[in-house]
């Protein structure tokens, strides 16, 4: 079976179920792993710089605070609305967001430059100025689309892989069925922990396409 990296997971969600579909899955990540399985807790750079050779194909869950169009609010001053992006001074309360940013972006490139030819990157909604970076992506996928009634879009970049195929539109639904699954977590210190974790509908979808696309079984 393929090699497979599985980039910022430490809910092991992704690589259990790659493992389980019998790959070698591997997750990497700063934080320890949440169950038990081959992780590197360490930074991924490292392994796509000295190692990336060695994979089959890549799940990527790249930090994505600074990216997600939820947040761009935060880049700007809040008087410069109607200027020019390159007139805006950086807001007054985070005035280091835009380098953070920029950071965060070169994060996000080391994945699509290395040499795994097989790749979906996933990221919450993008602002315009992301996309501007990385390049747009290429689904939009929702717990809901695979039968699990919640909202939780992952925004994905494909390469080497087609869309992962979907089961369920929301005329299978009853109306008010579909709740949105980030809303629902109580407020607390491992809330943005947990609501970056991947929703295990989407997880089992991913790990199966990519099963799919790498032994040609569906």
């Amino acid at each position: 079976m393929s090699r497979i990296l599985v980039s910022c997971e430490y809910s092991g969600r992704i690589r259990d179920a790659l493992t389980a579909l019998g790959h070698t899955a591997v997750s990497c990540d700063l934080r320890p792993a949440k169950t038990r399985g081959w992780h590197i807790q360490g930074d991924v750079v490292d392994v796509l710089r000295s190692g990336a050779e060695s994979f089959d194909a890549l799940v990527a869950h790249p930090y994505c605070t600074f990216n997600a169009l939820s947040g761009v609010q935060w880049l700007y001053h809040p008087e410069d609305t109607a200027l020019n992006p390159e007139r805006r001074r950086r807001h007054p309360r985070y005035p280091s967001r835009m380098d953070d940013f920029l950071k965060g972006i070169e994060f996000f490139k080391a994945h699509q430059k290395s040499e795994i030819p097989i790749q979906i990157i996933e990221n919450s909604q993008p602002h315009g100025l992301a996309m501007q970076h990385l390049g747009r992506y290429n689904q939009i996928l929702q717990p809901w689309m695979l039968g699990s009634p919640f909202t939780k879009g992952a925004y994905l970049w494909l390469k080497g892989i087609d869309e992962v195929p979907t089961t369920h539109t929301k005329a299978d639904y009853t109306k008010g069925e579909i709740k949105a699954a980030c809303h629902l977590m109580p407020p607390g210190p491992n809330r943005e922990k947990e609501r970056s974790r991947t929703d295990p509908a989407i997880a089992i979808a991913i790990a199966k396409h990519l099963h799919s696309r790498l032994t040609g079984v569906k």
